[in-house]
């Protein structure tokens, strides 16, 4: 029988342990190179994006007036909301909410289902749909200002195409002054915020619509289901997480109607089309009212936060499994 081995001190000891190798300057580089791209983009969007908006948070807390020497950037504890407070007891603060909240509900629902027609349409479409889709996005090419004259212009009372047409239709027989007269003024302002959003819905929808699953669609026509009942049962809801997306991204861009309603209207008649972000606007540019414009403008970023979380909240409901 073999003697055992005898375990010594130096077959035991463990190994020193190999340093580890240093890090090349070529590795630490390509560690901080995509930083490096990325600062700008950081550095802008801090200055531009997170700088106002925490300014504006606090400016809405002081009774900042550019046009008053007494008023100061220091806010006191006890008079920190007064700004929110004088919100509360304006009668044209009121109005402008009441006309925000049919404003929205008006264009972007209308905006979607004239979007969900045409996406339709277009995906049972098989030649020249590429061509469709290019001459779709020309609306998306223009700036918001640009849209507000080109609908400013239409609806002109002396000289806009509207009253031209309608008149040599003999549909009128005298100039309507429709950016003036209180019903068309707003009407007219969510005609040219619908004009702007649908091509960039249908655009969303059509993508969302040419995804959808055909073995769907194929077992359907199989057990002989009509063209109504397969949109209902199936397009919607496997095209919801589509369309909650869309109407984000609409109520979001929504905020590009301030320089239609500028343009068009300037809010008027009689505050009939002013909005939370044009009467806010007003009274910074006109009447240098910092304070209250900012406490106005957070009001108004709550508001599209809690809707915009209210969308995220149904579009993670919404999944649909076949």
């Amino acid at each position: 029988m073999a003697p055992s081995e005898s375990s010594s001190p130096a077959a035991t000891a463990s190994p020193k342990r190999a340093s580890r190798p240093k890090r090349s300057g070529h590795y630490r580089w390509k560690s901080v190179f995509p930083l490096l791209l990325i600062a700008p983009a950081v550095i802008i969007i801090l200055l531009v994006v997170a700088y106002p908006m925490v300014y504006s948070v606090y400016i809405s807390f002081t009774p900042y007036n550019l046009l008053r020497p007494d008023t100061t950037l220091v806010f006191t504890v006890d008079k920190m909301f007064h700004n929110y407070e004088r919100l509360l007891g304006d009668k044209v603060f009121w109005r402008s909410v009441l006309n925000t909240v049919i404003f929205l509900a008006v264009t972007v629902n209308l905006s979607y289902f004239i979007a969900l027609g045409l996406s339709q349409l277009m995906a049972r479409v098989s030649r020249g749909q590429g061509l469709m889709r290019t001459l779709l996005m020309v609306p998306m090419m223009f700036a918001a200002v640009l849209v507000g004259f080109q609908f400013a212009w239409f609806f002109n009372a002396t000289v806009g195409l509207v009253n031209n047409v309608l008149l040599s239709l003999h549909i009128l027989q005298e100039p309507k002054a429709w950016l003036v007269d209180i019903p068309t003024g707003m009407i007219s302002i969510m005609m040219a915020t619908i004009w702007m959003n649908v091509p960039m819905l249908t655009i969303i929808l059509l993508a969302g619509t040419l995804s959808l699953p055909r073995e769907v669609f194929e077992a359907a026509d199989v057990d002989g289901a009509p063209a109504w009942q397969k949109f209902r049962h199936i397009t919607m809801p496997l095209l919801q997480p589509f369309s909650l997306i869309a109407l984000t991204v609409l109520s979001l861009d929504i905020a590009r109607a301030y320089d239609i309603v500028r343009i068009m209207t300037g809010g008027g008649p009689a505050n009939r089309t002013e909005m939370i972000w044009t009467y806010a606007g007003r009274l910074a540019e006109r009447d240098s009212q910092y304070g209250l414009a900012s406490a106005m403008s957070m009001v108004g970023v709550i508001l599209g936060v809690l809707f915009t979380l209210y969308l995220f909240r149904q579009l993670v409901k919404s999944r649909v499994v076949y």
